[in-house]
């Protein structure tokens, strides 16, 4: 089984870099795990003009079918986002907006494969969970979009830097050991 874990960040060394690690080697004890990073792919913005809500495809050409692809390969997955102003950074929230073409809320629509469920973990550099409550509901909003069961989530806050990551890892591998049992928190 493969897990796909998204590093919803454009930084690549950052916190949410260093969580997307950890996660991932913790979800190798079960599954074949990649990482990839929002920030890998070139991509434009949605142009609103809703020709996909017709032909289940979007005008564009650039990298969202990679995104896709990796995806339908995978059975678990886990989106690690940062808070920019409250919420998922602008570089994912323009990559949910190019997945209109397989959202269920339109017919014809493209689908990925079934059977999927997705995890979240969202970090910010504050104290309240609140924000990291707004970017899991987003996050979870995107799945049941895309017909991905949502399996939990979890929100730390007080993290900033790569090394605050790090000091967070125990409660990462026990958030990663529900995945692999197959619970969520």
């Amino acid at each position: 089984m493969n897990a796909l874990v998204i590093n919803c960040s454009p930084v690549k060394t950052g916190a949410t870099a260093e969580i997307s690690r950890i996660v991932c080697e913790g979800l190798s004890k079960k599954y074949i795990t990649k990482v990839i990073c929002i920030d890998d792919y070139d991509f434009g913005f949605c142009r609103g003009c809703r020709g996909c809500h017709s032909t289940a495809k979007c005008i564009l050409s650039d990298d969202i079918p990679l995104i896709i692809d990796e995806f339908d390969k995978a059975d678990i997955i886990v989106c690690v986002s940062p808070s920019y102003w409250a919420d998922i950074p602008g570089q994912f929230k323009a990559f949910i907006d190019r997945c209109t073409p397989w959202c269920n809320t339109h017919e014809p629509h493209a689908s990925i494969k079934g059977g999927k469920r997705g995890y979240t973990i969202a970090l910010r550099t504050g104290t309240s969970m609140r924000e990291c409550e707004r970017i899991i509901q987003s996050i979870e909003h995107f799945y049941g979009h895309l017909e991905i069961e949502c399996g939990g989530s979890l929100g730390l806050c007080s993290v900033e830097f790569k090394e605050d990551a790090e000091q967070r890892k125990g409660e990462i591998d026990r958030f990663c050991e529900g995945i692999i049992q197959g619970q969520g928190e």
